[in-house]
């Protein structure tokens, strides 16, 4: 792939904005199953047809397996250490489930991702979405991008990568995960160490990327039960169903939260919608894609190209343009 300057990454890395008359065009790579950030994501970005044209929506491959302790007595539910293509089916599921929620068809814009992550990073996983995003990117007309929305780990845009370098230069991956680049801490952040191997193809492959670190960036947009039980809850069928998603999270009991007081969840996905909705809500900088070491901490690299990432969210302004939405979908149209 030829390299392209700082000029040519800064331009490619401005705030999202209108192409050829319309929303900039969307995928979302999402691991919708694993926890329920991903449904209510996924529900902004459907819920904002004006401005994001969502394109595509592929399962991604998740499994909390590496995580188990196998010394303590084994959890009561199970799924979320299933295998990752396991975790890819019921996100695929999930996606769905979503979309007809909504009430908005869906059509063929669901796609299956990979069974499982990269083996190294030179070999790519099959799949219906890394096919889906190698035929979109190279399908666009000249100069404009697609945005890849990743909201778990990265392998279907790695495979994608590894099959056509040459779409790196048609497409700008938003993705979340991890501490700030310039952070000594380990990276624990489960987008970015169950596929490390595919980690460090997305940020050695050149490719624009806005960084949106998890850890303590994304981490601010939390919400309680009052807050979803006032402001979600009785919004339609979706707003019920995320409803249900928040009192019935599988990753509760994980945490060894057994009661709702004084806990609230980090909806950390809707942090790529925000920057794609308004760049503003989510301060960010350029510096230097960094190098991810084998024990999972960042390495300066000043060889590798400009990134953008973020050190701030505006916490308000982004619940209050999700939350109006969901109000506004479950509010009868006025008779004419």
């Amino acid at each position: 792939m030829t390299r392209r300057d700082d000029d040519w990454y800064r331009g490619r890395l401005a705030a999202p904005s209108l192409q050829s008359g319309g929303p900039p065009r969307v995928v979302i790579d999402t691991d919708a199953a694993n926890e329920i950030d991903d449904q209510f994501a996924l529900t902004w970005a459907l819920l904002s047809p004006t401005q994001l044209d969502v394109q595509a929506v592929y399962a991604t491959p998740f499994s909390f397996a590496h995580r188990l302790d196998t010394a303590a007595p084994r959890p009561a539910d199970m799924r979320p250490y299933d295998t990752p293509g396991r975790g890819m089916q019921r996100s695929f599921e999930e996606i769905e489930r979503v979309f007809e929620h909504l009430g908005v068809a869906a059509g063929d814009r669901i796609k299956h991702g990979s069974t499982g992550y990269l083996a190294s990073a030179d070999e790519p996983r099959e799949s219906d979405a890394a096919a889906d995003l190698v035929q979109r990117a190279l399908a666009l007309p000249e100069g404009e991008a697609l945005y890849v929305l990743a909201l778990g780990c990265v392998t279907n845009i790695a495979s994608a990568l590894l099959v056509a370098p040459q779409i790196a230069q048609r497409i700008v991956v938003v993705w979340t995960s991890g501490f700030p680049s310039h952070a000594p801490h380990i990276n624990r952040s489960f987008n970015l160490e169950q596929d490390a191997a595919a980690s460090r193809v997305l940020l050695g492959s050149g490719v624009p990327l806005v960084y949106l670190p998890g850890f303590h960036v994304g981490a601010q947009l939390r919400l309680s039960l009052p807050e979803v039980e006032r402001w979600v809850q009785g919004q339609g069928r979706i707003g019920d169903y995320l409803h249900q998603l928040f009192t019935h999270n599988p990753l509760w009991e994980m945490q060894g939260v057994s009661s709702f007081f004084a806990h609230s969840w980090v909806m950390w996905d809707l942090i790529c919608v925000a920057w794609m909705l308004d760049a503003n809500w989510v301060p960010s900088e350029l510096v230097r894609t960094p190098r991810l070491d084998e024990n999972l901490r960042w390495q300066p690299d000043a060889t590798r190209p400009l990134m953008r990432e973020a050190y701030a969210v505006r916490r308000d302004a982004i619940f209050a343009d999700f939350l109006g939405k969901l109000k506004a979908h479950a509010e009868p149209a006025p008779r004419s």
